[in-house]
């Protein structure tokens, strides 16, 4: 019989066929170590919504789809530690995204750079259609938010304007200036004149300090003064200017500077 052997001595001792893959030991079925995390991490996201995470689990859901074969894990945490927390995280440059990397997991593709800015950019978005072609009195909380998150992690100043109707409806929202990291130049005439352009009849400015600290600086109040007077001419009002730091804003109007 082919395969089947005898031995000779205190009688025959059948040896087992040798038939493929009998005597082989079986190849190995362990996966990753992270596949069951994500698997955790799915479950528990869809069934308790974002509130069921932690920040830095949030963002390893994003970055799962960019890269597949990793632990993205002390990716995410490293980038959190980095920028500050996950906002800063889906909001940051390209440029200081891109070759961000920790044990082994980077943020070397553009894929991985893009799939974490087009979250911040799906959720601004969002934001801003939530306040717009609304009476900002009454999305006032809205507002704020909308333009904390639009600026409060941008490395330089930049100077936005809201444009109101009668109603006080947000009819505009625009950035006018960007400038340096405590410094934006800012142009009373230009103001007005866009003004006019949108048949705006009043205006909220807004302008960010990098620093976190909104304190209005000596040159911020006598900036939002030639505004006042320049819009005053033409019969537009200037309803407030709101300086947006990091987790924190000032009112000039709350203030009694305007």
């Amino acid at each position: 019989m082919a395969g089947r052997k005898t031995k000779k001595g205190m009688g025959d001792v059948a040896v087992a066929p040798d038939l493929p893959g009998l005597n082989t030991p079986p190849a190995s079925t362990d996966e990753p170590h992270y596949k069951g995390h994500r698997e955790r991490l799915r479950k528990r996201f869809l069934e308790g919504g974002a509130e069921a995470l932690q920040d830095y689990e949030l963002l390893e859901m994003i970055l799962f789809a960019a890269d597949p074969r990793r632990d993205v894990k002390p990716l995410a945490k490293a980038l959190i530690k980095a920028f500050g927390d996950l906002w800063g995280v889906v909001n940051a440059p390209p440029e200081r995204l891109r070759g961000f990397k920790v044990e082994g997991a980077s943020m070397a593709s553009d894929n991985a750079v893009a799939m974490v800015r087009v979250v911040g950019a799906a959720a601004l978005r969002g934001m801003r259609q939530q306040v717009i072609d609304r009476p900002v009195l009454a999305s006032w909380q809205a507002l704020l938010e909308y333009c904390t998150a639009a600026m409060a992690h941008e490395p330089t100043e930049q100077f936005r304007l809201l444009f109101l109707d009668r109603k006080n409806k947000l009819i505009a929202d625009e950035v006018q200036q960007t400038g340096t990291v405590d410094h934006t130049p800012v142009y009373p005439r230009e103001v007005v004149k866009r003004a006019l352009e949108l048949s705006a009849t009043a205006i909220i400015l807004v302008h960010n300090h990098p620093s976190g600290d909104p304190t209005p600086s000596r040159a911020d109040i006598e900036m939002t003064k030639e505004i006042v007077r320049a819009a005053h001419a033409v019969g537009v009002v200037i309803h407030d200017h709101i300086i947006i730091g990091k987790g924190k804003h000032t009112s000039f109007k709350a203030q009694r500077l305007l």
